[in-house]
């Protein structure tokens, strides 16, 4: 019987998905931790179902009913991948390594260019270097010559900091309440260390001015799944990326900035940190 997403369900979903992402490294998508699913289980309305092939079910951004396995498709005999799709309408989030190893006269499979998740180097913000990024190194420069910027490890002292930022940048953004990933975002900052986010809040002359929350998804790649900071700072959201990746753990390698869900200032904004890659996210279906 599926059920309803729950914080009680965190050590079982995550050894689920630990199993079967294990050999994904830099490739890993952004979808697959329990601290997203939870987040966003009432906009995508996921369901758990636990047995021997276990999955979670949804609706993708653009309303199609898919399933998520928790478990490695190569082990599954045809029949449970037929009866998920009888079920669903798709497959899916799913890498272009699993799916390539499937068979193309029974399936077929397509990724959209919306669902994308944005994959970059941390050194691109840890140095800002090239022509492109030097517009970037600017803004830091320029920010920190006008303000002293305090960074602090986030905990659950400083949530009412951060919910104060988000409260402004809700405002800077002209959205209305429970607009944009408002909800999300609130739960995020309560619940950090039960989800296993870190990250930093920022201060300016005292007042709360940014925060951005992490998390790894494998060995040196994280996903930022927060970051908001004030428009009024020019260049605080540039140095939040940067200090996030010259002071967080040691071994980030790669940060990966999830998807810009077909939204003009999102795509922009996410170009214009020079991507290394898209990592498609794949729907596969029975032919």
């Amino acid at each position: 019987m599926p059920q309803t997403l729950v914080l009680a369900h965190a050590a079982e979903l995550r050894k689920l998905i630990a199993a079967v992402t294990a050999d994904w490294g830099v490739q890993c998508l952004a979808e697959y931790t329990f601290a997203n699913l939870w987040l966003f289980r009432r906009e995508h309305a996921y369901r758990y179902r636990a047995g021997a092939w276990p999955v979670v079910s949804g609706l993708t951004y653009d309303g199609q009913r898919h399933a998520m396995p928790l478990f490695r498709l190569s082990q599954a005999p045809p029949g449970v991948i037929d009866a998920l799709l009888d079920e669903h309408q798709c497959l899916y989030p799913l890498p272009a390594q699993l799916v390539q190893q499937l068979d193309a006269n029974k399936y077929h499979w397509r990724a959209q260019r919306d669902d994308s998740d944005y994959l970059y180097p941390a050194d691109q913000f840890r140095y800002y270097r090239g022509s492109v990024l030097g517009k970037k190194r600017n803004l830091v420069r320029q920010l920190l010559r006008q303000h002293a910027v305090e960074a602090v490890p986030y905990s659950a002292h400083w949530a009412g900091q951060a919910q104060a930022v988000l409260a402004g940048w809700m405002q800077d953004k002209g959205k209305a309440a429970g607009a944009a990933d408002e909800q999300p975002c609130l739960e995020a900052l309560q619940q950090a260390q039960a989800l296993g986010l870190w990250g930093y809040g920022y201060c300016i002359e005292g007042e709360p001015v940014g925060f951005v929350l992490a998390e790894s998804l494998a060995a040196g790649v994280y996903a930022v799944r927060f970051a908001k900071s004030r428009s009024r700072y020019k260049g605080l959201a540039q140095y939040m990326f940067q200090h996030l990746c010259l002071h967080g753990p040691a071994d980030l390698a790669w940060l990966n900035f999830e998807q810009d869900l077909g939204l003009a200032n999102f795509r922009q904004t996410k170009q214009s940190y020079q991507p290394c890659a898209l990592l498609d996210k794949w729907r596969l279906f029975r032919r």
